[in-house]
């Protein structure tokens, strides 16, 4: 009898701890994904700027690699350098502003 009776108070009582997390659950989702945008914007800006440094690298190895073997035309390789160092910079500066703005 004892028995049965302690079973019908615990049962009794996790009911009642059942009514508050209806009103917390909303505020759990928010939070939970709010966390998983920030994960999502910190991987994007990691992967561009990753991706940004080895073009930006590869570019200027290029083009200093063609200077080195043909030294009259470095007038001819510079300009188109920069150029593309600006147009690959500008591509990690647009994901940084996508990852801000996802915050």
């Amino acid at each position: 009898m004892k028995k049965m009776i302690i079973a019908a108070i615990t049962l009794l009582a996790s009911s009642a701890f059942a009514q508050e997390t209806a009103v917390v659950t909303e505020t759990v989702v928010a939070n939970a994904d709010r966390g998983l945008v920030a994960i999502a914007a910190a991987i994007a800006i990691s992967l561009s700027v990753f991706a940004g440094a080895m073009a930006q690298g590869k570019t200027a190895s290029t083009a200093l690699e063609g200077i080195a073997r043909n030294p009259a035309a470095s007038g001819k390789l510079l300009i188109p350098m920069i150029l593309g160092l600006a147009l690959i910079e500008s591509l990690v500066i647009y994901a940084l502003i996508i990852a801000l703005g996802l915050k």
